[in-house]
């Protein structure tokens, strides 16, 4: 999954043909464009659901370029179910996950509020073939939308090379080489030609979400293949489980900054789909989003091994607001300065009637003396 986007980031560094660098890539795969064309893709999203026994990953990924069609190659650790997914899941996710807005307030006014503005706005700021089977095994085929999908299990990557090469493909040979860890772990391959609905129409624009289903005792999310981009790369997740889960380690990039945590309810969480649910059941689940970079993705070492984080800490990313802080719809420090000023004057009016009732002491009285004699 995630390697298929990697494939593609290291197709990219092989230069295959005149493949453009993708500005995004998740490591779910390789993408593989008809010969002389060119494709790239510009964004891919994964949502992660596992439950302990079965992991399930949903993509949507943004692509353009001017190949006809082009091929998914994406290894799976098991024999993997495949389907098309719902859109209305990231939708879902992005308003759950969304930065909470807080205000945060100013008391002097800023370049662009009154006085100094024009207005007083405020500025906001798988198991293993059995012996003597092929070397590729198509073990199911279906057209899913504008997708052709063949499962393949495969025995060494020369083999896997040679099937899409009969399939009007050409796999570059590092790429075949940078698959042999796979082989040797026994993963088996999801191979997608995508290809628009419309007769010799270029590949372009958000494609239709596909979802892999597969066993998995733990959470893998595969990014090995992505070393072999030459441009570098951000993956982000939605990871969905029964707690708050964490990369075991940054193999290779920057390292993983949660930016949501939180126990949410998927019945609750749609409001014009229910794809949430869908995906996940009705029973509350733990989403962890997840964003990291890899500036050199030459040193990626691994795939990503996720793990249950000590405790189910919740974490929203706050978007901070600055306003200028008012009462009433006035500036705070104008009723301020104005109260000063008042203030000011009232002693003022003190000080003056202080003085004009200030009592006069009575004359002096002078004692005569009576007369001598």
């Amino acid at each position: 999954m995630v390697r298929a986007l990697a494939l593609l980031l290291m197709l990219v560094s092989l230069q295959l043909g005149s493949l453009i660098s993708p500005a995004y890539a998740c490591g779910c795969g390789a993408m593989v464009p008809s010969k002389e064309s060119q494709v790239s893709v510009d964004r891919e999203t994964s949502v992660v659901d596992w439950d302990g026994r079965t992991e399930q990953i949903v993509m949507r990924l943004t692509v353009r370029g001017n190949a006809p069609e082009a091929a998914w190659i994406m290894p799976v650790p098991h024999r993997a179910s495949v389907e098309l997914g719902d859109p209305g899941l990231f939708s879902e996710l992005s308003v759950l996950t969304a930065p909470e807005p807080v205000t945060r307030h100013y008391f002097w006014p800023r370049s662009d509020d009154w006085p100094f503005a024009d207005s007083g706005n405020v500025g906001d700021g798988a198991g293993a073939p059995s012996a003597g089977a092929p070397a590729v095994e198509v073990v199911g085929r279906e057209r899913l939308g504008p997708f052709d999908v063949a499962r393949l299990a495969a025995t060494d990557p020369e083999a896997l090379q040679k099937w899409l090469e009969d399939n009007g493909f050409d796999l570059p040979d590092r790429l075949a080489t940078a698959l042999k860890p796979y082989v040797e772990q026994k993963w088996e391959y999801v191979a997608i030609r995508l290809a628009p609905r419309g007769s010799g129409n270029p590949l372009s624009g958000t494609l239709e979400p596909l979802r892999l289903r597969f066993a998995s005792d733990r959470l893998v999310y595969p990014m090995r293949l992505s070393k072999l981009a030459s441009t570098p790369q951000q993956l982000g997740l939605y990871v969905l489980a029964e707690h708050r889960m964490e990369p075991s380690g940054p193999i290779g990039g920057d390292a993983p900054e949660v930016t949501y945590a939180g126990r949410i309810d998927p019945r609750s969480a749609a409001d014009d789909t229910d794809a949430l649910e869908g995906l996940t059941g009705a029973d509350p689940v733990f989403l962890t989003a997840i964003e990291q970079s890899f500036p050199h993705p030459e040193r990626i070492d691994g795939d990503h091994q996720l793990r249950a984080t000590d405790a189910d800490t919740p974490y929203r990313t706050k978007v901070y607001r600055n306003r200028l802080l008012t009462v009433g719809g006035i500036p705070a420090w104008v009723l301020s300065l104005l109260g000063a000023v008042l203030a000011a004057a009232a002693a003022v009016l003190l000080v003056r009637r202080a003085r004009r009732w200030r009592p006069v002491p009575p004359p002096a009285t002078v004692t005569v003396p009576p007369p001598l004699g």
